[in-house]
């Protein structure tokens, strides 16, 4: 009964030729059988087509589309576009997955009708390894934090009433921004207690190229996006900021004024008297 409800795995693809066959081998390992795999080259100029092709002639619910470079969102949207399957699962060209994800995933969403949305827990691999440590999902955190990995499970009914990934988040973020639409804070989500998903880590990726400043500039973004989720935060966020420039200004007042006690007269002269006593206490003797 769980093998009928059909999972299409969303893969943008970009110059991955390196890492992209491991992450097609462990979608053909799934324990769970009725899936179909959506690669979008967004634009490459490397081998990832012909990996690509490889695995389409291997295997029927491999399938291929080409784009122009226009980022991982408008990848995405233009692979859902194209599938047919109840679940969305969106995963990175150099990500992969336990052969028991879509499994239990798919359990947990057939057998939980209300959730809207399932993961699992991670590690890394690659240039790092260890546990990803995210912190459990809590909707009033998580819409200043992200705690949701990339690779989750959704509804496609739950994605058709959403925008979709927005193209405009072109510095990252474009999974969290993408939650904020497809979540509310009456929203089911539930991470599964097993390492199912593995993060690579890479020298030089999107991930380590999106650190400051593109991570600022990703935020307002989303503020942007989802200025109706965040402004009825804005008050609180204009006293706090107030609260901060005073405290600032206190402080910068307070060194200023131990700057000017310590170049007067008075504070060198009792320098000079008081050497000699320190340079006794600092003695044997004081011991």
């Amino acid at each position: 009964m769980i093998d009928t409800n059909k999972v299409s795995i969303i893969i943008p693809a970009y110059n991955c030729e390196e890492f992209l066959w491991e992450t097609l081998l462990s979608v053909a390992a799934q324990s769970f059988h009725n899936w179909e795999c959506i690669i979008v080259d967004d634009g490459s100029s490397d081998n990832t087509a012909d990996i690509a092709a490889f695995y389409c002639k291997q295997d029927h619910r491999f399938s291929y589309y080409h784009q122009s470079n226009q980022g991982p969102s408008v990848a995405r949207n233009k692979a859902i576009s194209h599938s047919s399957g109840e679940f969305i699962l969106p995963l990175d060209a150099d990500d992969t997955l336990s052969e028991s994800y879509l499994e239990k995933a798919v359990v947990y969403l057939t057998n939980h009708p209300e959730a809207s949305l399932v993961y699992s827990k991670g590690d890394f691999f690659g240039e790092e390894t260890g546990v990803w440590e995210l912190p459990s999902y809590n909707y009033d955190e998580f819409i200043w934090h992200n705690c949701i990995c990339s690779c989750a499970m959704y509804r496609r009914k739950d994605y058709d009433k959403t925008a979709g990934y927005n193209p405009n988040m072109v510095y990252g973020d474009e999974d969290w921004d993408f939650w904020l639409s497809l979540l509310n804070k009456d929203s089911i989500v539930h991470r599964i207690d097993e390492i199912l998903f593995h993060y690579r880590i890479r020298k030089h990726s999107r991930t380590t190229d999106y650190l400051t400043p593109n991570m600022n500039k990703a935020k307002q973004l989303i503020y942007q996006n989802h200025k109706e989720l965040y402004d009825p935060f804005v008050d609180n966020i204009v006293f706090l900021s107030d609260i901060n420039a005073s405290l600032k200004q206190q402080l910068l007042e307070t060194q200023n004024q131990l700057n000017n006690i310590r170049h007067s007269w008075a504070y060198r002269i009792g320098k000079i008297i008081l050497k000699p006593f320190s340079l006794f206490c600092l003695s044997p003797k004081c011991n």
